[in-house]
């Protein structure tokens, strides 16, 4: 069996009971070191070969996958935060059904639910915004959804990948929200050295740069970061619903 763990955000208790079983009973434990918490690794039995993918290619890691598979070995793959989101898990799925593996997609505690949990913030908020928009600016990877046009929506958005681009991100987000749209810079989201920025679009920019900030981190904008008042209409006492009669 190989398992494609999401080793979640940073915080070592957000690994969710799944994914800390895997890991117990792998005999190879394949991890990005620059990004997974070394303290999930404390879950390998002690006789697990740990690989550090680190520095390794694609063509590298598959490769140790597939000589552990043709000696009925339990693998577990790593990824950082959930691996549908911004990780290399879509060509090892590949992979693995063109060559007939089994395997078992175990998701995890994205950097973007633990950053919200950090500000203390809902993104749906009522009359506020109904969506999230998750995307990051065009790097050596394309992005197709330009960020100019996604502003425009005005709804929450997270930006990953982009923070050394601060500049460029402002510009682009001021094709559709004002410049007073209150802007949250999370660090390095439930790990022990968590940083928090705030700001507004006009004035995010320079406090990034002050802290020297750029990689490992989320830009949260949207007016969710100063919602109040709001409530949802589920526990309104007027709301009737299959569970619960309007007073």
């Amino acid at each position: 069996m190989i398992y494609i763990i999401g080793a979640g955000p940073g915080d070592p208790d957000l690994l969710t009971t799944k994914a800390k079983k895997a890991i117990e009973e792998s005999d190879i434990v394949i991890y990005t070191g620059s990004l997974i918490n070394p303290e999930i690794l404390k879950h390998a039995k002690k006789e697990a070969k740990l690989y550090n993918s680190a520095g390794m290619t694609l063509k590298e890691i598959l490769k140790i996958i597939l000589e552990a598979a043709k000696e009925k070995k339990i693998v577990a793959r790593l990824h950082s935060g959930d691996p549908s989101i911004y990780g290399a898990a879509q060509e090892e799925i590949e992979f693995f059904e063109r060559k007939k593996l089994r395997y078992e997609i175990i998701p995890g505690v994205s950097s973007f639910l633990a950053a919200a949990a950090s500000l203390k913030k809902e993104y749906t908020i009522p009359e506020i915004s109904q969506t999230l928009i998750i995307t990051r600016m065009e790097g050596r990877t394309k992005v197709p959804e330009k960020l100019r046009e996604l502003a425009k929506h005005r709804c929450s958005i997270c930006i990953f990948l982009s923070t050394h681009m601060i500049d460029k991100v402002v510009k682009e987000l001021l094709n559709g929200y004002s410049d007073e749209t209150p802007v949250a810079i999370v660090y390095r989201a439930s790990w022990k050295d968590e940083k928090i920025i705030r700001g507004k679009l006009k004035s995010i920019a320079a406090k990034v740069k002050k802290e020297k900030i750029d990689k490992t981190a989320l830009i949260l904008v949207g007016d969710f970061l100063r919602a109040r008042g709001k409530k949802s209409k589920l526990y309104n006492e007027k709301f009737k619903h299959s569970f619960r009669k309007a007073k």
